[in-house]
C-alpha cells in the first residue's frame, strides 16, 4: 500500500471516522471533562493532575485546542469533531520522537487499553523499531493488577481476564510491569507508545510518552500540556474496522524513517 499524503491521510482519517465527526457524542465528552474536573481519578488516565484542573471549562478549552472538540460551551449535545489535521500534527510529532528512539536504539515498550483496535498498530511499530535495533521491553511474567493479568501479545502489552483481552483505562497494569522490571533489576523503558491508563501512567513515572487518546480521554492531553506526555494524538480510538488504522501507521512510520 503506497504511503498516504498529508491530505490523503486527512480525507482517509474523515471517511473512515478516525476524526472529522467521531462517534463520540458531545454529552458523554463533556461529562468526561466534568468528571475529570471533578477529581475523579477514573478520568486521570494515570496522571496527577492534583487541584490544578478543576474547572470543566478549562478542560474543555485544552480540548479545542489539542483535540478539535467545538469550543463552544453551549454545544451540550449532538455531534462532536477531532480535528484530522491535529491529528496528523501528533504523528509527525510523534515520528520524530520515534525517530530518536531508533537513532539511540532505545529500549521501547509498547500496551494498549484498545486491544480490539489498537494491538497491529503498536505491534507493527514495535517490529519497525526492533529491526532498527531497538531493545523491545519482554514484561516479566505473571503480573496481575485489577484481579487479572498484564499479558503480552506481539510485543504489545494488554490486560487479560477469564480468558479474553480487556478494554482498560487502568494505570495498574502498567504500574505491575515496571514494578517488575524494577524487582528483576531490568531497566526501565526510555519510551512507553500506548494509550490510556497505560501511558498516562508511564508519563506520571517519569518515562517519556507517547499516547493515543479519543475525544472523550481529556487526561493526555493535558498531560501534553503540562509536559508530563511527549505526544498525545487524538483519534477515535475503536472505529468500526481496525484495519482502517493502517495508513496512519505507514504515515508514522514513514515519517519516523522506519518504513521498509
Amino acid at each position: 500500500m503506497p504511503i498516504l499524503s498529508r491530505p490523503a491521510l486527512v480525507e482517509h482519517l474523515v471517511r473512515t471516522r478516525i476524526a472529522g465527526d467521531v462517534a463520540t457524542p458531545r454529552d458523554n465528552n463533556l461529562a468526561h471533562y466534568r468528571k475529570l474536573a471533578n477529581g475523579d481519578r477514573h478520568y486521570w488516565l494515570g496522571l496527577e493532575l492534583g487541584d490544578r484542573w478543576t474547572d470543566e471549562q478549562d478542560v474543555l478549552a485544552v480540548m479545542a485546542e489539542r483535540c478539535g472538540v467545538n469550543d463552544d460551551p453551549a454545544h451540550r449535545t449532538g455531534q462532536d469533531t477531532i480535528d484530522p489535521e491535529l491529528t496528523v500534527d501528533a504523528l509527525d510529532r510523534a515520528a520524530a520522537r520515534l525517530r530518536k528512539a531508533a537513532a539511540d536504539e532505545e529500549r521501547v515498550l509498547f500496551a494498549t487499553g484498545h486491544p480490539g483496535a489498537l494491538i497491529d498498530a503498536h505491534s507493527r511499530v514495535a517490529a519497525a523499531l526492533r529491526a532498527r535495533g531497538c531493545d523491545i521491553v519482554r514484561i516479566p511474567g505473571g503480573l496481575t493488577a485489577d484481579e487479572g493479568y498484564v499479558v503480552q501479545f506481539a510485543d504489545v502489552a494488554v490486560f487479560e481476564r477469564g480468558a479474553t483481552l480487556w478494554h482498560t483505562h487502568s494505570p495498574e497494569p502498567m504500574n505491575a510491569i515496571l514494578d517488575g522490571l524494577e524487582a528483576l533489576g531490568e531497566r526501565r523503558p526510555d519510551l512507553v507508545v500506548a494509550d490510556h491508563g497505560w501511558a498516562g501512567r508511564a508519563g506520571q513515572r517519569g518515562i517519556d510518552s507517547v499516547g493515543y487518546a479519543d475525544c472523550n480521554d481529556p487526561a493526555l492531553f493535558i498531560g501534553e500540556a503540562e509536559g508530563t506526555m511527549q505526544v498525545t494524538i487524538p483519534l477515535d480510538d475503536h472505529v468500526l474496522d481496525p484495519r482502517y488504522y493502517e495508513p496512519l501507521t505507514d504515515y508514522l512510520l514513514d515519517a519516523a524513517g522506519l518504513k521498509d
